[in-house]
């Protein structure tokens, strides 16, 4: 018998470790070759580990709740068969070393070749944390890791909190250089437990949205500015077209597609829109990766992307939609499938809310929700004059960022996709 270690994998672009999650195995289990061992995740997605070989669990060599670093070691099988045998062997051990660490060197390479600013580890050279979170914050700010470590930290073990990087940007711009936060002196309300109150602490995915959701207020100076459109004719037409396709191709037809299309369009009206700000720096993005957030069986959010909108078929989007809110709902997304956007669709009307006033995706600069579609008596101009008729009307909203998309710019690209929902040819086939 020989012994085979599973490493962690790399997860993604820039993604350094992942957390382990849950154990689906323990030791003695007998595994199968791209049976899944554990589950993991990233502050981007998560995750499955398969066993790249048939054996028996011998030893797990972290805890649930360890983060590991890419390219260490997770956990420890007996594999029948010695070296130079036919099956998973030392030289099959030493290939998949090999492969990660390879992946490893090639992200490092790069990473060296950019500025020290963008060099950012997990750990300092005294092993301090330092969260996904943080580290992005500093990326954007251009902070180095050398500066990183002189910040005093008032999370658990000296950890630097968002609140502490925050505070020091403030200050270094200043020029005061303090380097750590006062203590807060703005405390939550203290809740009073009352007989029958239940307490559920947020799962790990909750709390990084909540993180993810405050960072983005804190970043972006949010205004919404709301339309309304009249999609009688797109409402007609999906419901023609939805049996067709579903006869023919095996999709079901949404009105997502509808909305990327019309969302990538204007986006090309509008490039400005489609936009990202590092400090004093405007991005403008080459490609419109549309991202679409889907909600999780239990109650959580993930934003899938739709890479290079502009460049494809309206079919071709609604398959990818489809495909892509399948693997949401059953964790099957990879992490590249989550990151990219450049722009953000939320649906509130799959939940039946009229309008919301939507939190922008950071690093993205606008985000558009669309209400749910219903009859309302409206006045209808004809040249014999005005009528009323009933009609299919919907409610969109668009928060942006104000630091760089004025009232004005927003406003008409608002105009401009209500005008492609109502404007939406009748006669085209999907």
């Amino acid at each position: 018998m020989a012994k085979f270690e599973i490493v962690m994998p790399k997860m993604g672009e820039s993604i350094t470790d992942a957390t382990i999650t849950r154990w689906l195995k323990k030791p003695g289990d007998t595994i199968a070759e791209d049976e899944a061992i554990a589950e993991v995740a990233t502050d981007k997605v998560d995750s499955e580990i398969p066993s790249p070989v048939e054996g028996v669990i011998k030893e797990l060599l972290f805890e649930e709740g360890d983060t590991v670093e890419v390219g260490k070691a997770i956990a420890v099988l007996t594999v029948k068969g010695e070296v130079g045998a036919d099956g998973p062997d030392d030289k099959g051990q030493d290939k998949q070393k090999e492969s990660v660490q390879k992946e490893i060197a090639i992200t490092q390479k790069a990473d060296e070749s950019k500025a020290d600013s963008q060099v950012l580890r997990a750990k300092d050279s005294s092993g301090r944390f330092y969260s996904p979170l943080v580290r992005n914050i500093a990326r954007e700010e251009g902070i180095t890791m050398n500066e990183l470590e002189q910040i005093q930290g008032s999370g658990k073990d000296n950890r630097v909190t968002k609140e502490d990087i925050l505070y020091y940007l403030k200050n270094r711009k200043d020029g005061t250089g303090i380097k750590s936060a006062p203590a807060k002196t703005i405390q939550p309300p203290k809740i009073v437990m009352e007989s029958g109150d239940e307490v559920i602490e947020m799962d790990r995915m909750r709390k990084l949205i909540a993180e993810h959701m405050v960072m983005s207020e804190d970043t972006s100076v949010h205004i919404t500015l709301f339309a309304e459109a009249d999609v009688t004719n797109l409402v007609n037409w999906r419901n023609k077209q939805k049996e067709v396709l579903q006869k023919r191709e095996g999709e079901k037809l949404t009105f997502t597609p509808v909305f990327i299309e019309v969302i990538a369009r204007a986006l090309r009206d509008f490039p400005m829109v489609n936009i990202s700000v590092d400090g004093t720096k405007i991005i403008k993005r080459k490609n419109i990766n549309i991202g679409m957030a889907a909600a999780l069986p239990n109650g959580n959010l993930i934003v899938p992307v739709i890479k290079n909108a502009d460049h494809k078929s309206l079919l071709g989007i609604t398959k990818e939609v489809n495909d892509l809110a399948n693997r949401s709902r059953t964790n099957q997304l990879k992490p590249d499938e989550i990151q990219g956007g450049t722009f953000t669709l939320t649906n509130f009307g799959t939940f039946g809310a009229i309008s919301g006033t939507p939190i922008i995706n950071q690093p993205q600069v606008a985000i558009l929700g669309v209400g749910i579609i219903v009859k309302k008596p409206v006045v209808i101009e004809t040249p014999d004059g005005d009528t009323i008729g009933i009609r299919s009307r919907m409610m969109l909203s668009l928060s942006c960022d104000h630091r760089v998309v004025d009232g004005a710019l927003g406003s008409m690209f608002l105009k401009r996709v209500v005008d492609y929902l109502e404007g939406w040819d009748t006669s085209q086939v999907i």
